[in-house]
């Protein structure tokens, strides 16, 4: 059984500086290097399932490991997700447009639902906290790849289709997760569903500050200015969660 690795305050930091991460490096692979967002998307797949595969077939669950597989996740999501918002098309009373933010945030809304449902079907034991068999961490990751395509469209959604904008769309969001945090510490909710409540939450967070960064209506860094700056928050996240942990007492 493999375990995530702990759940405290740089866990989240890492996992929404991987969010944005992945959010200016799937813009970058898809508009910057011109591969499209059905070129970037297929590129990036392959890229996953390379990863997921040493990490699903690894013995022990390693922290870069992890890691890595997160940030190719959420890039991977971005692609994605752009792919189903502004490349595919519907046809609805003999009007092709296409699908659009909200129809792709609502279908994938029903992908992370059938993903959990299939994982609680498939075993009600394998949790985050009690360790993950190699078909339940599968699972895992395409619930985090999911919720990853999820909270990229939804954070689209929030950034371009509504009033919020960028900067409103991020403090909603922000606001939202620390309903969440409260909940963790004041009520008896179950954790798993506070954990995926905050994970599904981190990456429309992320989305929408990689928006902020890159875009003319944010601060218009562009894609490769913003993932060099992203990279190097990730990396300073990390040594300072070494850093702190080195200082604790064993």
């Amino acid at each position: 059984m493999k375990h995530i690795p702990k759940i405290n305050a740089f866990y989240w930091a890492l996992i929404i500086s991987a969010n944005t991460m992945g959010e200016t490096a799937g813009d970058l692979i898809s508009q910057t290097f011109n591969l499209g967002y059905g070129g970037g998307t297929v590129a990036l797949l392959i890229l996953f399932l390379i990863v997921l595969s040493i990490s699903i077939y690894s013995k022990n669950q390693k922290p870069l490991l992890y890691w890595t597989v997160i940030t190719v996740a959420s890039t991977l999501g971005t692609t994605i997700s752009d792919f189903l918002s502004r490349t595919l098309s519907v046809t609805y009373l003999g009007v092709t447009q296409e699908t659009g933010y909200i129809y792709a945030t609502v279908l994938l809304v029903f992908a992370l639902a059938f993903t959990f449902g299939i994982w609680k079907w498939y075993s009600k034991t394998d949790t985050i906290e009690g360790g993950l068999s190699k078909r339940t961490e599968f699972l895992y990751w395409l619930a985090i790849l999911t919720s990853s395509t999820l909270g990229t469209a939804f954070g689209d959604l929030l950034a371009h289709d509504t009033p919020l904008g960028f900067a409103g769309g991020t403090l909603l969001l922000v606001g939202l997760l620390m309903v969440v945090v409260l909940l963790v510490f004041f009520t008896t909710v179950a954790r798993e569903l506070l954990y995926w409540l905050a994970i599904i939450l981190t990456h429309p967070i992320g989305a929408t500050m990689g928006d902020y960064l890159t875009k003319p209506e944010g601060m218009n860094l562009g894609n490769i200015k913003a993932s060099l700056v992203l990279v190097f928050v990730f990396i300073v996240v990390i040594a300072t969660g070494k850093l702190v942990l080195k200082k604790q007492p064993a």
